[in-house]
């Protein structure tokens, strides 16, 4: 296979899964490590993805556009502060104390860190956003995956991540999205961070997804899971009901604040 097939094998693979080892690549490609190494390289310095260590993921600026858009934290923490305020209270009250509790990144999982300070409980995350709301908390166990950082949104991503997800296994996990479809899916605009949900979605015994009615359909291309897999729904008022309902007709419950 010529240099530039295998470069449209490693694109179409990244933005698929969103982040990929240099060593799944090279097992797909039937390469050698060293032809990896220089294709990645390669297509890095040309500006097509970005090395990590251990592989590669699709940037900002690459990939289908849609993450290039995406608003730095510090301008969308305080945006529907008193939905997001109402779902993680709700979402914090579902947590009994012993439990380890995975978190993902997003401002409404922040709020559900700051709701479970002074509890006896693991919290574990890939959000920079959780460890600053529980860092000198004594009474929480904190867990911080590891992972390159994603400086505009304050989260961890990459191979490491999801290997270190792979290795463990949470109580419940509460989820954040982009947008939820009229088809129940769920989904997220950025590549990298869609995989290491559905890392967590896999080291999870309970999925919670916490989403306020914004983000019915909300916006997004990266499907991470789909409503009738999800345990519990946290939502607000004026959420699509018909959306709900795939999450009822799978078995899921749905929590209106």
């Amino acid at each position: 296979m010529l240099a530039r097939q295998r470069d449209q094998v490693i694109l179409r693979r990244l933005r698929e899964a969103g982040t990929e080892s240099a060593q799944a690549l090279a097992a797909l490609l039937k390469v050698s490590s060293a032809t990896i190494r220089r294709d990645l390289e390669r297509l890095e310095r040309e500006g097509a993805l970005a090395r990590i260590y251990g592989g590669a993921f699709l940037p900002q600026t690459a990939g289908d556009g849609a993450e290039s858009t995406e608003s730095p934290f510090d301008e969308v923490v305080d945006k529907d502060a008193a939905d997001k305020d109402r779902v993680a209270a709700a979402a914090a009250a579902l947590v009994e104390d012993g439990q380890a509790v995975l978190l993902d990144i997003g401002t409404t999982t922040m709020r559900i860190a700051r709701e479970l300070r002074g509890r006896p409980v693991t919290v574990i995350t890939s959000s920079l956003a959780v460890l600053d709301a529980l860092r000198s908390d004594t009474a929480t166990n904190l867990v911080l995956l590891g992972g390159s950082v994603r400086r505009n949104f304050q989260s961890l991503v990459g191979p490491l991540t999801q290997d270190a997800l792979g290795n463990l296994k949470a109580d419940l996990l509460f989820l954040s999205c982009t947008g939820v479809y009229h088809d129940g899916s769920v989904v997220d605009d950025i590549s990298s961070e869609a995989s290491v949900k559905r890392a967590m979605i896999a080291a999870a015994r309970e999925v919670v997804l916490v989403a306020p009615a914004t983000k019915f359909p909300g916006s997004g291309s990266l499907r991470t899971c789909h409503l009738g897999d999800v345990d519990i729904v946290v939502t607000t008022a004026g959420a699509d009901e018909s959306a709900l309902d795939r999450c009822r007709q799978g078995g899921g419950r749905v929590i209106m604040t």
